[in-house]
C-alpha cells in the first residue's frame, strides 16, 4: 500500500490460513513445499492479491508435513524472491515448531506480536532468545535480528480494571522498541472472516492503527494511539453502556 513491491510467505505448514486472511484461498493451485520438492515454478506458486496490485501471496501446503521444509529450500526460495520483491514477509506460526524456526532463522528483521496477557508476553520472550541464538545472523555472528515490538488486542479500560498488561509492562519485560499498539476490536474478526485484511478499512480504530504501525516501520515518526480508555458520555455512564 505504501508503494513497495512485498510478498507474504505462509510458514504455517498443514494448517495455513494466510490464504483465508488474504480472501484467496480459492487461487490456491501450487504452495511453498510444491516449489521447494520442484513439483512447480516460483511463479505459478505465486498468487496476485486482490486489493493491492504490488502485493503477492506464496501459501503454504495443507497436506504436507511441517518437517518437508529444509533450510536450503527456504533459502533457495527467498533468495529468488529476493530479485523481485522489496520486502518478504514470513508469516510465522505461533509457538517453536519447525516452520516457525524456518521463518526466524533467515530473518533481518523480526516483528514480535504478542498480546498484552503474561503467557503471551512469556512466550514471546522464548521467541526473542530463540532469535537472538539460533538465528542465521546469531550462528554467523553478524549484526542482530532487527526486534520490533507490535501489541496486539490491546484494551484500555481492561487495563485500567487489572486485566491486562499495560504498555509499560510489556516493553519493560521484552525491552526490544514498540512499533505499534493495536486495539481489541471486533472488526478485526470481521474482516478476517471476509478475507479483507482490516488495514483496508481505514475508517476503523484497527485499521489505522495497522497503517501508523507501517508508516513508523518506513521511518515515518507517529504518535502511538488507541491508548488510553474512552470516555464515556453521560447517557453510557448512566445507563452502564460498554465501550
Amino acid at each position: 500500500m505504501q508503494g513497495h513491491s512485498t510478498v507474504v510467505i505462509d510458514f504455517d505448514v498443514g494448517l495455513r490460513n494466510l490464504d483465508l486472511i488474504m480472501g484467496c484461498e480459492r487461487r490456491v493451485v501450487y504452495d511453498l513445499v510444491n516449489v521447494i520438492n520442484g513439483e512447480s515454478a516460483l511463479h505459478q506458486a505465486l498468487i496476485r492479491d486482490k486489493h493491492v496490485e504490488n502485493l503477492s501471496v506464496l501459501p503454504a501446503s495443507q497436506t504436507r508435513d511441517k518437517e518437508a521444509l529444509s533450510k536450503e529450500g527456504v533459502e533457495k526460495v527467498l533468495d529468488d524472491l529476493a530479485k523481485d520483491f522489496d520486502y518478504i514477509i514470513c508469516d510465522s506460526p505461533a509457538g517453536i515448531e519447525h516452520g516457525a524456526q524456518m521463518a526466524l532463522y533467515f530473518a533481518d528483521e523480526a516483528i514480535i506480536t504478542t498480546n498484552p496477557e503474561v503467557s503471551s508476553v512469556r512466550d514471546s520472550d522464548r521467541i526473542l532468545g530463540i532469535l537472538q541464538s539460533k538465528s542465521r545472523r546469531a550462528e554467523k555472528n553478524m549484526e542482530p535480528v532487527k526486534e520490533h515490538l507490535l501489541l496486539t488486542r490491546y484494551n484500555p479500560d481492561r487495563v485500567l480494571r487489572g486485566d491486562m498488561l499495560n504498555v509499560s509492562d510489556v516493553e519493560e519485560i521484552l525491552a526490544i522498541p514498540l512499533l505499534g499498539i493495536i486495539p481489541e476490536s471486533g472488526c478485526v474478526l470481521k474482516a478476517s472472516n471476509q478475507g479483507i485484511p482490516v488495514i483496508h478499512q481505514s475508517e476503523t480504530d484497527a485499521g489505522q492503527a495497522y497503517s501508523d504501525m507501517v508508516c513508523r516501520y518506513l521511518g515515518e515518526k507517529k504518535v502511538h494511539r488507541f491508548i488510553e480508555p474512552t470516555k464515556k458520555g453521560l447517557l453510557r455512564r448512566m445507563f452502564g453502556g460498554r465501550t
